[in-house]
C-alpha cells in the first residue's frame, strides 16, 4: 500500500491508497474489532507494516513529543533511527517539548537527542518563514507529525500542525500526517467557532471549541480552507479501525499524556469545558493529580457544587472538593470548590457544562473575576460569552448564541471525515 506522491491539495482530494483502506481489511479486522483491545492501528503503526515505503529515498523529519508510540509503547523515533528502510535525519519539538519535559508555555530548545545523537529543532511559537527556514536548515525531504491530540481547540499541537503545513510550502517541503484518535470521539463538533480577530496559538482559525475530528482530518480541512492560495504536499495515513463513536480507551492504545496536565483521557473529556477556567481567576486545577477536573479558589463554599448539581446538566454531577495547589494558582493555598464527575460520557457536553460551571461560579462567589487580558475571549474565540455572563445571561442562551456558526462549521467539517462508526 502507499499514498499519490500528489498528496491533497484541495477539498475532495484523493488521499491515497492507505487512506482509502483505513475502514479495515476483512475478516482480520472484524476479528480486531470484536475482541476490543488492539482494534485500532494508527497511521504509524500502518506506515512501519508497509516497510516505510512512501517514505524511500527522502530525508526525513518528525514533529513528534512522547505520545509518538507504537502499540508496545515504543517512541516512533526510537523505532524508525536504527531501521535502514527509512532515513530519519531530524526532530522537531513542539510546546513541553519531543521528550516532554516542559511544562505549559515552554519547550525544550535546540539539542542533539542523547538516545539516537538526532538533532532536535525547536517549533513551538515558530510559524511562517521562520519555521520554513528551519525546516531548510535541517536539510529534511519530509516532515512527519504523528502527536496526540486532545480534541480542543486551544490545545496547541494541532496549531503546530498548522504552522507546519504552512512553513513546509514555503519550504517546498512534503508533509504526511500520521493520524491517531481524537480521545473523545469524532462524533459531534461543540462549542463557539473561533472570530478571527482573536486568533492567537489558542486557536489560529475558524474552528469549532471541541472540534470533532482527528489530526489527519483536521489536516485536510486546514489545507483546503485556510491554505488553498499555498497548500502544503500533504498525504495522510489514516488509521484503520477507529470509530467515530470509539473513546479512547475502546481502542486498545496506550495513553500517554499528551502534555504534563493531561494526564488521563478523562482529562481529555472534560478538558473542552473546563479549560475556560483559565481565563479566570479561579484555579482549573494546575498543580493537582486532576488538572481540569478540579476547579476552585480561596472562599469558595458547598454552594457552587450546589447551583451546578441543580442545573442538572445530562450526565456530569459536581462535588464539593478542596484542594491545595502545588504549583500554578493557589500554590500552597488550600481552596475551595468543585470536582467534575462525569457520570456518562455518551450524553455529557463538556463546553456546555464549562459554561454552566462559569455562569454558577459568577453568581455563588462574589469574588469571580475574569483575568484582565481577557484571556477568556482568545480561549471562546469572541467576547459574546464573556459579555454575556457578565450580562447576567443562563447557560442556555450563551450556548444557543453560538448555535448559527457552529453549524456552518459543521457543514463544512462533514467533507474531510474520513472515518465512520
Amino acid at each position: 500500500m502507499s499514498l499519490s506522491r500528489r498528496g491533497v491539495l484541495a477539498a475532495g482530494g484523493a488521499v491515497g491508497a492507505l487512506a482509502a483502506t483505513a475502514a479495515g481489511t476483512g475478516g482480520a479486522a472484524a476479528a480486531a474489532r470484536g475482541s476490543g483491545r488492539g482494534r485500532v492501528r494508527t497511521g504509524f503503526d500502518r506506515l512501519a507494516a508497509d516497510g516505510y515505503r512512501l517514505l524511500r529515498g527522502q530525508k526525513v523529519g518528525v514533529v513528534t513529543n512522547p505520545t509518538g508510540i507504537t502499540a508496545d509503547v515504543q517512541h516512533i523515533v526510537d523505532v524508525m533511527h536504527p531501521d535502514d528502510r527509512v532515513n530519519l535525519t531530524a526532530v522537531f519539538g513542539p510546546e513541553h517539548g519531543f521528550r516532554g519535559t516542559a511544562q505549559a508555555g515552554g519547550s525544550e530548545g535546540r539539542y542533539d537527542d542523547p538516545a539516537t545523537g538526532l538533532p532536535v529543532y525547536d517549533t513551538y511559537l515558530k510559524s511562517g518563514q521562520p519555521l520554513a527556514d528551519i525546516f531548510t536548515a535541517s536539510g529534511v525531504d519530509t516532515v512527519l507529525f504523528d502527536i496526540q491530540d486532545a480534541g480542543a481547540r486551544f490545545y496547541t499541537y494541532i496549531w503546530t500542525l498548522y504552522d507546519c503545513m504552512e512553513a513546509a510550502a514555503l519550504a517546498g517541503k512534503r508533509l504526511v500526517v500520521l493520524d491517531r484518535p481524537n480521545p473523545v470521539t469524532g462524533r459531534a463538533a461543540l462549542g463557539p467557532v473561533l472570530d478571527p480577530a482573536f486568533a492567537t496559538f489558542v486557536g489560529r482559525r475558524e474552528i469549532a471549541q471541541a472540534h470533532g475530528m482527528t489530526v489527519a482530518e483536521l489536516a485536510l480541512f486546514f489545507n483546503a480552507e485556510f491554505l488553498h492560495a499555498n497548500p502544503a504536499r500533504l498525504e495522510v495515513v489514516t488509521m484503520s479501525g477507529w470509530r467515530r463513536s470509539d473513546f479512547f480507551d475502546d481502542t486498545g492504545l496506550p495513553w500517554v499524556p499528551p502534555s504534563p496536565n493531561m494526564p488521563t483521557p478523562e482529562t481529555a473529556l472534560v478538558y473542552s469545558g473546563t479549560c475556560l477556567f483559565e481565563g479566570t481567576n479561579l484555579s482549573e486545577g494546575r498543580g493537582t493529580t486532576r488538572p481540569f477536573e478540579l476547579l476552585g479558589a480561596e472562599g469558595i463554599d458547598h454552594r457552587w457544587a450546589a447551583a451546578a448539581n441543580a442545573l442538572r446538566l445530562p450526565g456530569v454531577a459536581f462535588r464539593e472538593a478542596y484542594f491545595a495547589p502545588t504549583f500554578s494558582k493557589f500554590q500552597g493555598k488550600t481552596v475551595g470548590g468543585v470536582q467534575v464527575h462525569v457520570q456518562d460520557r455518551e450524553v455529557f457536553d463538556p463546553v456546555r457544562t464549562g459554561i454552566a460551571l462559569l455562569v454558577t461560579a459568577k453568581r455563588t462567589w462574589s469574588g469571580f473575576a475574569w483575568r484582565p487580558d481577557n484571556w477568556i475571549d482568545k480561549l471562546t474565540g469572541n467576547t459574546r460569552v464573556r459579555t454575556m455572563i457578565d450580562a447576567g445571561a443562563d447557560t442556555d442562551p450563551v450556548v444557543q448564541a453560538w448555535q448559527r456558526d457552529l453549524s456552518a462549521f459543521r457543514a463544512k467539517r462533514r467533507r474531510y471525515l474520513r472515518y465512520g462508526g
